[in-house]
């Protein structure tokens, strides 16, 4: 199927060619359709499978529909992201579908001034990115009506819970009209996920596509046995190959992200971190960094991982193995997109020989042990 036989306007299609999609990923050449026809959508899609571009194009078409009669400056789309990374990365990609339309849009989030943000509210927009702790303030001080949302995403519910945005969730999803066409959006389905969705949605069509248990054929897995004492120096023994080109290292703890990235660098190893305790301004750079190559490695945490899409990354290392076993699948997902081969490389020290058993019960599949390494732990 090519993104012409999904009945999207010239202009999308043009967008969509410049920045080299062809072909639609399963999510969205299920969805489209669907949300073309105005229909509510329940989506059960992991990162890195194309659900931006399925919840925006159908949003875009419809808005640019109505251009040449409403001439208003009122909010049409709210699209509410966990994290500021989402949300930039949704206006980016926002950015580059609607070159072709006279559609506007910005993303607000918390963490920097408010006044760039209020600016662009104040010249009217027609599509709002934005994450529930901001909206809500902006809303609080009356800079924001949601009276004429007539398109509303909600995405990554699963990680929406997991931070405690469910009551800032509520509170929005008061302030919606009751006639609109509401999309959610979760990698997970538990039955907290299932009564959010149940309140937000009517008649929605279901969509689900790469079950969480499932992981990239094309991302090669294997697991080194460690102790925990040893495990900095087994990463700068891996960081050593040069095949390693373009690392993001995943830790538990912020502190354990900026540990690992000092004694990085006193070794000459071009890294950075980013988490919550980051500034806005440096995390972009450090995002900024490690997409354009100038940054071999980044570290993160789950939570601010969340929106970093780069481009054939390499390797995935798991520094300490997740509590729980679906993060597993998120994080190796950022490698081996696209057709192209990936790896992901965890470390298992004694303490968590159950999240590793939990992972290997999920993804129902092996993973390769390698012993032929110095730091080889006693488990």
């Amino acid at each position: 199927m090519k993104f012409q036989e999904l009945n999207l306007i010239p202009a999308l299609l043009q967008a969509l060619n410049e920045v080299g999609y062809e072909t639609p990923t399963p999510i969205q050449a299920q969805s489209i359709p669907a949300l073309l026809e105005g229909r509510d959508l329940f989506g059960c899609a992991q990162t890195g499978t194309g659900k931006t571009a399925a919840f925006a194009l159908p949003i875009l078409q419809a808005i640019q529909a109505t251009k040449q009669t409403d001439k208003s400056k009122t909010i049409k789309a709210l699209i509410l992201a966990p994290t500021r990374e989402l949300a930039i990365q949704i206006g980016e990609n926002i950015a580059d579908y609607s070159k072709h339309l006279s559609v506007k849009h910005a993303v607000i989030f918390g963490g920097v001034s408010q006044h760039p943000q209020t600016d662009a509210l104040r010249r009217g927009l027609d599509i709002l990115v934005a994450t529930p702790g901001r909206l809500l303030d902006l809303m609080q001080q009356g800079l924001i009506s949601l009276n004429s949302i007539e398109y509303f995403v909600l995405d990554e519910a699963d990680r929406m819970l997991d931070m405690g945005f469910i009551n800032d969730i509520k509170k929005v999803i008061a302030k919606l009209p009751a006639k609109r066409q509401s999309l959610f959006f979760s990698a997970t389905i538990s039955p907290e996920i299932n009564k959010l969705a149940q309140t937000l949605l009517k008649d929605p069509a279901f969509v689900k596509v790469t079950p969480i248990s499932s992981t990239a054929e094309l991302v090669a897995q294997s697991v080194y046995y460690v102790n925990k004492e040893d495990k900095r120096a087994l990463l700068r023994h891996i960081l050593k190959n040069p095949e390693v080109e373009h690392a993001l290292v995943f830790t538990r703890t912020k502190h354990g992200a900026d540990k690992i990235v000092k004694e990085l660098k006193k070794v000459g190893i071009n890294a950075e971190a980013i988490h919550g305790n980051k500034s806005q301004n440096a995390r972009e750079r450090a995002l900024n960094g490690f997409k354009n190559r100038t940054i071999r490695v980044l570290v993160a945490t789950d939570i601010a991982s969340r929106g970093i899409d780069v481009d054939q990354l390499s390797h995935v290392i798991n520094f300490e193995l997740p509590e729980v076993a679906e993060t597993y699948v998120h994080r190796i997902g950022r490698t081996g997109r696209a057709g192209h081969q990936g790896i992901a490389l965890s470390f298992c020290s004694n303490d968590e020989i159950s999240y590793l058993k939990s992972i290997r019960k999920l993804i129902n599949k092996d993973i390769q042990i390698v012993e032929s390494h110095p730091f080889l732990g006693k488990l």
